[in-house]
């Protein structure tokens, strides 16, 4: 993919850095693997706001992404396409039986490559296997936590995360944040990094982009009321007057860490905090 800068022909244009979509070859997603998406504008049951900062956007259709890779045989990619609920590119690949199915795109497959899945297949961008059996150093995207679960980590635009050893059961990797950490050897991992590496460096320009993409306004809490918000209140520009800032109910925000004490905490070599 490539970016492209506008002509400051207007305040909106002034700074924007957008996608130039090049790197697609087809428009139209394919039909059979569309799902509907009901959007909530961060509603509960009882049409209450339990999540702020949502509503409007674009209208949008869910494409249904293979993250398991659990199918064998030999693949093609038929097109490199845009996915709306996510940063990445996606690909649909064929089966030689005539399956179809969308994946996350690699970064360098392109229309006609072959991907495939198993403990046999060779090392290659795009190819999918258990994370025991892939050589110490690969880098890989779409990891699965639990086996057969599916890919939960690393699947965002230009993710990567590296192989480094491989210990009674466990392989020890790391991932994109820095973390160390221990997932089981039967996990599946897509090899290579994940596409649209210059996702990172666009710029939406103007407040117009966001709300295209369903997010409303955000306001400063320092603005409000003291009886909006702890941060509110006072003459002027004040400072939030608490020890530490908080959320709009007083709870503890900006950096406070959330993560309880859980099981899973062992197979942590290394925070992403300690780098």
């Amino acid at each position: 993919m490539g970016l492209k800068e506008y002509k400051p022909t207007s305040p909106g244009r002034r700074d924007t850095v957008a996608d130039d979509y090049k790197d697609l070859t087809k428009s139209k997603p394919e039909k059979s693997l569309l799902a509907a998406v009901k959007k909530t504008g961060g509603r509960n049951n009882r049409g209450r706001v339990t999540v702020r900062h949502r509503g409007g956007g674009h209208k949008r259709r869910y494409r249904i992404i293979d993250f398991k890779r659990d199918k064998g045989g030999i693949a093609t990619v038929k097109s490199i396409e845009y996915d709306p609920n996510r940063t990445a590119r996606i690909a649909l690949v064929l089966f030689e039986d005539g399956t179809k199915r969308y994946i996350v795109a690699p970064d360098t497959v392109a229309v006609g490559d072959i991907v495939q899945s198993g403990g046999s297949v060779p090392v290659i961008t795009g190819n999918s296997r258990p994370l025991g059996t892939l050589p110490t150093g690969t880098l890989v995207h779409n990891i699965e936590s639990t086996p057969g679960k599916g890919g939960q980590i690393a699947k965002s635009a230009g993710a990567v995360a590296q192989v480094m050893a491989h210990e009674s059961g466990y392989t020890l990797v790391r991932l994109p944040s820095g973390e160390m950490r221990r997932l089981l050897s039967e996990c599946s991992a897509t090899v290579g990094q994940v596409s649209n590496l210059d996702h990172k460096n666009q710029k939406l320009g103007k407040a117009g982009r966001n709300r295209h993409r369903g997010r409303r306004p955000t306001v400063r809490g320092s603005v409000m009321s003291p009886a909006a918000h702890p941060h509110g209140g006072g003459e002027g520009r004040s400072g939030i007057g608490m020890p530490g800032p908080k959320t709009p109910w007083g709870k503890p925000a900006l950096g406070k860490r959330t993560r309880r004490n859980k099981s899973t905490n062992k197979f942590i070599l290394r925070r992403r905090y300690d780098r």
